[in-house]
């Protein structure tokens, strides 16, 4: 065994070759924004008078009132990718500019052009126009960068211009809650305001990530900076760069976590994969998947977390035909899907949210039949319910497609209320079966309870039609 003396020893004594090399390729970006002044009015003089004349002379905006313009200046890093001047950034470094300037290592300037940007991974492909061949890095496997390994930054942090620092992987695969596809490089390496955008580098000199996001205190890192894998980065550049878009594939579903209460719910030894919450109607999955399923591999892939399920699909070729493995009531087998196009699919649902917004309230509203939970049932369950009523579904504004029961009363003592349960929310399924009357409920709690059920995946809405489930622990 290594001793840890000799194993800190085998840590790079200096840098300065490998940048000497990289450095040419990293450049500063500057962008302007020009924004409404939002405040008082340029002076208006009668048109024509010489005051008039002056300001006009002096002051472009004078006369414009509330549409006079102010300029906000940003920085941020990027790195060439080819001789002929495609560059990568960050997509918050150039989002909303009206100018970007890319400033070189050798200080020469060049207007860039933006060819594509994408704000789901936060990455932009920028060009610029030299005339000349410039210098590039090029990406590397990113999978390759473990825990532990040395890492380099170069970026513009503070607007200071080329700057370079050393670190490591700290950690593998973080989600940080930016995006769907979160999967960080978690580095120690300084990455400070200005820095984002730029490339961080392995001992080879290949790109493994680029600098996007840190934990700071006063606008100060510390310690905690995060990269996007390039892994993950190649493919959306690849499109940006041909498209000036992704297109991403897509399954057609809305996926929630699977955590211990969830997987003791369905059967599951341990928490993995990814719930089904909705499948998109028109989708790629319709009548393959069904809310409650659980995706336990894709093409093979186990689905270990949440966010290896968008993860992989978005790196499959719209069209392809894949094999997801899937726990349905208790049983596990393979489904057979052809992915369609993310964008398009944003747009289909999109227009489903306005229609289901826009659509006319249920004509057939479930009666009350006339059951009420028993006091031993519901203090079993931790909750009471009631119908929907016309009065309740108007006075509450539920969208047309929230149907189910309504949450009366939750005991702020039970698991319900712990798992977010609480009174106003409409339990649309209990345990796989949509609701429709409080007597069905009854009979689906006492079945639970017969069979010695430990918890039931429940599904509730909220008022404007977000759904997701719920695995509550029966008392």
């Amino acid at each position: 065994m290594m001793s840890p003396a000799v194993a800190l020893a085998d840590g790079p004594a200096s840098v300065s070759a490998l940048v000497k090399n990289l450095l040419p390729a990293v450049v500063n970006i500057s962008t302007t924004q020009y924004i409404g002044t939002n405040g008082l009015p340029y002076p208006e003089p009668p048109e024509g008078s010489p005051l008039g004349d002056l300001l006009d002379e002096v002051n472009p905006n004078s006369g414009q009132g509330q549409d006079a313009l102010r300029e906000a200046r940003s920085l941020g890093s990027g790195f060439l990718v080819s001789a002929d001047g495609y560059l990568v950034t960050n997509n918050h470094v150039i989002e909303g500019a009206d100018e970007i300037l890319v400033y070189t290592h050798d200080n020469e300037r060049y207007p860039a052009t933006l060819v594509g940007s994408d704000d789901k991974t936060d990455i932009a492909v920028l060009k610029v126009d030299a005339g000349k061949p410039l210098p590039y890095v090029e990406f590397g496997d990113s999978d390759n960068a473990e825990i532990g390994d040395w890492l380099v930054v170069i970026g513009n942090p503070f607007g200071l211009g080329g700057s370079v620092s050393i670190g490591i992987v700290s950690a593998r695969n973080r989600n940080i809650n930016s995006g769907p596809y979160d999967d960080f490089i978690q580095t120690d390496a300084a990455i400070n305001q200005g820095s984002s955008g730029g490339p961080v580098f392995d001992m080879n000199g290949k790109v493994v990530g680029i600098a996007s996001a840190l934990v700071a205190q006063g606008g100060n890192s510390l310690g905690i900076g995060f990269a996007i894998p390039t892994n993950l980065a190649k493919k959306v550049v690849s499109q940006l760069t041909e498209f000036g878009h992704t297109k991403r594939g897509w399954l057609g579903v809305g996926i929630q976590e699977v955590n211990e209460d969830v997987a003791a719910a369905v059967g599951l030894s341990k928490p993995e994969g990814a719930l089904v919450v909705e499948v998109t109607p028109a989708g790629p999955a319709q009548n393959v998947l069904q809310e409650g399923d659980v995706i336990l591999t894709y093409n093979g892939i186990p689905i270990e977390e949440v966010n290896d399920l968008p993860i992989n699909v978005s790196q499959t070729p719209v069209g392809t035909d894949v094999t997801v493995e899937v726990l349905r009531d208790g049983e596990v087998g393979d489904m057979h899907i052809t992915l369609g196009q993310l964008e398009l699919g944003e747009k289909l649902i999109s227009e489903a949210r306005i229609a289901q917004a826009s659509a006319p309230q249920p004509d057939v509203i479930p009666e009350d039949d006339g059951v009420r939970l028993s006091k031993e049932i519901s203090d079993f369950a931790g909750f009471r319910v009631l119908p929907i009523t016309a009065d309740i579904r108007k006075g509450l504004s539920l969208q047309a497609h929230v149907s189910g029961l309504l949450l009366g009363y939750v005991d702020p003592k039970s698991d319900a209320a712990k798992k977010g349960m609480r009174e106003g929310l409409v339990i649309a399924r209990f345990d796989g079966a949509d609701l429709t009357s409080v007597g069905q409920l009854e009979d689906l709690i006492q079945a639970a309870r017969d069979h010695k059920r430990s918890s039931v995946l429940v599904k509730v809405f909220d008022p404007i039609g977000i759904g997701r489930y719920l695995a509550v622990r029966l008392n």
